[in-house]
């Protein structure tokens, strides 16, 4: 006896009634709809919706990047998201977009960083009279100049191609086009603050740091050492004496300094930049030894000599009866200030800081010149 096959009558209308709705069913500008890729060609991506629309999406709105090509970020078969821009019943189309839908993402994503405070990258696009313009995925952001970071009457040109760090401060979709502010300055501000608190939770007397000369003043060069200013001492700036820190650095200028002071409870650092290496007789006795010679500049007068610079920082003297190799009655007879000579080392007393030159004992035959001189004069005989 044949099998009797029976059909769920029920399952077969349930199964039809779906179907007949999925190719009925309406779609709305504005909705967000799931379809498959079928195809991708040379201007735009056909979308299967499971309607009785035919979906495409143009190949301009497929990505906010115009660099990106349909075929690099979609492949048929692909299950993806889109917005419906407009819905043509008579045609039986509906036009789509992939870039709108991404653009509604980033909003999202501009909400949440301005809710909960968070910086995000942008890149600086264009300069107005306002401030800055920035692209923050796709989306426009408008950074007033008081928010650039830049100051009043400061470059902002110099910013333009920049990729930084700005808090959003204001999302307003409500408005044409929405609007979005930003700031760098607010970002900058709270990276300070924080570099500011890691260095006091670690600065110690004798540590160094790489800084960045910001100001000069009469007293001395603020430098900072990174989120916080410490100030260098003229009298710290060179072994010899200067009447104005200009002589040694100037602003922007990167040194190197070390703490030689700290008050936590003001908020202050005093900084020291001289080093021993640096010590113009340190510098002296690693170079020169008695009996060198040297190029020494005359820069002091003396009724009983006259003193010479050998290095900067570090000057000879000079006796008068070791100016020439005949008596003179001054200095001034033979030397003047600012006059280059050639000086002979004969003497260092290295507690207390003394150089002796001469110019004499390079004028004067040596012993072994006398010597050989004399050896001469008797082969002759």
């Amino acid at each position: 006896m044949d099998e009797i096959k029976t059909v769920d009558t029920a399952a077969t209308e349930e199964s039809f009634e779906a179907l007949l709705d999925a190719s009925i069913k309406t779609l709305n500008t504005g909705d967000t709809v799931t379809g498959t890729v079928v195809a991708i060609g040379t201007t735009e991506v056909q979308v299967d919706l499971g309607t009785k629309h035919a979906g495409y999406i143009p190949c301009d709105e497929v990505s906010a990047d115009p660099n990106v090509k349909p075929e690099d970020v979609l492949h048929v078969g692909d299950e993806i998201k889109v917005f419906v821009v407009r819905v043509n019943d008579q045609e039986g189309t509906v036009q789509l977009s992939r870039k709108k839908l991404d653009g509604m993402r980033v909003w999202d994503e501009l909400q949440e960083a301005a809710d909960n405070k968070t910086p995000v990258e942008a890149k600086i696009t264009e300069i107005n009279k306002g401030g800055l313009v920035a692209n923050v995925k796709g989306v426009r952001v408008f950074i007033p100049a008081s928010a650039s970071g830049v100051a009043r009457g400061g470059n902002l040109e110099e910013l333009k191609g920049q990729t930084v760090r700005i808090r959003i401060t204001e999302v307003n979709r409500e408005r044409r086009g929405g609007r979005v502010v930003g700031s760098i300055r607010a970002v900058a501000n709270e990276e300070r603050k924080a570099a500011q608190e890691k260095i006091w939770s670690e600065i110690e007397i004798g540590k160094k740091y790489t800084g960045t000369v910001k100001s000069l003043t009469s007293y001395g060069a603020f430098v900072d050492i990174g989120g916080v200013d410490g100030m260098v001492h003229v009298s710290e700036l060179s072994w010899r004496r200067i009447k104005n820190p200009a002589e040694v650095v100037k602003v922007g200028d990167v040194i190197d300094v070390f703490v030689i002071g700290l008050d936590p409870e003001k908020r202050k650092i005093s900084l020291g930049y001289k080093t021993a290496e640096m010590n113009p007789w340190n510098q002296f006795t690693a170079k020169f030894n008695v009996g060198d010679v040297a190029t020494v500049k005359v820069v002091k007068m003396m009724t009983f000599g006259a003193f010479a610079e050998i290095i900067p920082g570090v000057d000879g003297l000079i006796h008068i009866s070791q100016i020439a190799d005949r008596r003179i009655g001054k200095p001034e007879d033979v030397l003047t200030v600012g006059q280059e000579v050639e000086a002979k080392i004969i003497d260092i007393d290295a507690e207390n800081k003394r150089i002796s030159l001469s110019i004499r004992a390079l004028l004067e035959p040596t012993v072994e010149e006398q010597a050989q001189a004399l050896a001469e004069e008797s082969e002759a005989e």
